[in-house]
């Protein structure tokens, strides 16, 4: 245990100590959240380990001991795969956390990823009475934090899911992310045979090649596809479909009785400014790929390189922009500036990611709108023109629109320039497959039921029917065509 978290362990369990075995709700709600260790801003931005360090056992007793087993279950209605969250909080409070961990797994079998990665904050615990109570919803039940604790203590202990005696059917499963993942578990259970194709060299998707190592450490993505394989799921990488193999040849000549496609969404947005074909600016999408997926900040050892940037703009305030941030310092950059056109209180990265680029030395430009990128003799980045804004009327999605005040142009010097203002569709399977109808968007149309595509036996889920999404949304679309693929198949 390391020793950050060993002290905050102590104090838990002196506190568990001083409380009676039987606790009222004033008593419950008495009790502070815990919290978690992490590394020192200083130590971790020369690091690639994770930054979050989790709970001690007596930490997440204590912390579960905080939920007050509501009996309408408001969390489980903010949770999109529908975990029994208040029964597996009461199991750790017990001291019974592999059977904690087999309640997640009945609904979701990413725990140890969905606890580190998912927004918890707008979705279970967004209900959670404790912090409605408290009028405090940071001060909620930390659901993630217990639900990572359960997968890292008890993960090597339960059992795989149970699959039926094979159908003799076949499902392709087209990409490897999160909606993929959980939807081949649910067919595989079953009793169907799948093959799940990833276009990429590894698999996982987004959970490989977009989120950073320092939060999500790819030995538990590498574990987790391992699982599927044990359940007697077959993974192919370097497949592209849309080009190796279609759709349509899938159903009718590779003898496949459904697909899904999980194939997310990869084609990154750019803002159309002048400059942006410059040699050093960078999707998020290639910039993380590198560091991410080929490694590219073991300078050593790494085939990839990387640019070395002293000097660097991010464009967006997601929580991909946090991570394109984080990753450039501890690629070595001296100054790293997150440039976005709304305040503070619009920015949509989650408060926890906000809190970490902050506390590493990420600088908020706010209020900021990029114009244009100058480009020195070479054509690498000198400088990024911006232009000073203020907030209008709320726009679609509510925040309240950015207005360019004119006249209050200046240039600020930067040799990088990553874009992460959000991703499209890739085109290549609509572009092969005409049958297939899109939305204005590229993302694909499906039965909000089903979701079946408008070619038969085809379904799709994730990115690419909702856009940029969550891991735990993703997953519970895949949960939903999973169910859909198997009432078609049993009834064949």
């Amino acid at each position: 245990m390391d020793k950050r978290v060993e002290i905050l362990d102590k104090e838990a369990k002196e506190e568990l100590e001083r409380l009676p075995e039987s606790l009222s709700a004033k008593e419950r709600l008495s009790i502070l959240p815990q919290k978690m260790a992490v590394q020192a801003p200083s130590e971790r931005v020369k690091n690639m380990e994770e930054v979050e360090l989790g709970y001690g056992e007596n930490q997440a007793v204590l912390e579960a001991k905080r939920c007050l087993n509501c009996k309408n279950k408001p969390c489980v209605s903010g949770c999109p795969v529908g975990i029994d969250i208040p029964n597996f909080i009461s199991k750790i409070a017990n001291r019974e956390f592999k059977e904690a961990l087999e309640v997640i797994e009945e609904s979701s079998l990413l725990p140890a990823i969905c606890g580190r990665v998912c927004p918890q904050e707008n979705q279970c615990q967004k209900f959670c009475t404790v912090g409605k109570s408290l009028k405090d919803l940071d001060k909620a039940v930390q659901i993630g934090r217990l639900e990572r604790f359960a997968a890292d203590t008890a993960g090597d202990s339960v059992s795989l899911p149970k699959v039926k005696e094979s159908t003799g059917k076949k499902v392709a499963v087209v990409g490897s992310g999160p909606a993929s993942i959980s939807c081949s578990v649910d067919v595989r259970k079953e009793g169907h045979d799948v093959y799940i194709y990833e276009a990429l060299h590894k698999m996982g998707g987004v959970l490989s090649y977009g989120i950073p190592e320092f939060r999500l450490p790819k030995r538990i993505v590498d574990k987790e596809i391992e699982r599927l394989r044990k359940l007697g799921i077959h993974t192919e990488t370097n497949v592209l479909v849309g080009r190796t193999l279609s759709l349509k040849g899938l159903l009718t000549e590779d003898g496949f009785d459904a697909v899904f496609v999980g194939s997310g969404a990869g084609l990154p947005k750019f803002m159309g400014i002048p400059g942006e074909n410059l040699l050093s600016v960078f999707s998020a999408n290639e910039y993380l790929t590198r560091s991410n997926l080929m490694k590219a900040f073991d300078v050593e050892r790494a085939r990839t390189p990387v640019f070395k940037s002293k000097k660097v703009a991010v464009f967006g305030g997601g929580n991909v922009a946090m991570d394109s941030a984080r990753t450039a310092l501890r690629l070595g950059a001296e100054r790293v500036d997150i440039i976005y056109r709304r305040t503070m209180d619009e920015i949509p990265a989650r408060k926890e990611e906000v809190r970490h680029a902050k506390e590493e030395g990420v600088n908020f430009l706010l209020l900021t709108q990029p114009v244009e990128i100058m480009g020195d003799e070479r054509d690498f980045v000198r400088a990024v023109v911006v232009r000073d804004c203020k907030l209008g009327e709320p726009d679609q999605s509510g925040r309240r629109s950015p207005i360019e005040i004119e006249g209050s142009e200046h240039e600020l010097e930067y040799d990088t320039v990553i874009v992460a203002i959000g991703n499209t569709s890739n085109p290549l399977i609509k572009k092969t497959t005409p049958s297939i109808e899109t939305n204005k968007r590229g993302n694909f149309i499906v039965d909000e039921n089903t979701n079946e595509t408008t070619m038969e036996g085809v379904y799709a889920g994730g990115d690419i029917v909702l856009g940029a999404a969550t891991v735990i949304l993703a997953m519970g679309q895949g949960r939903k065509a999973a169910k859909a693929i198997n009432e078609r198949l049993n009834k064949k």
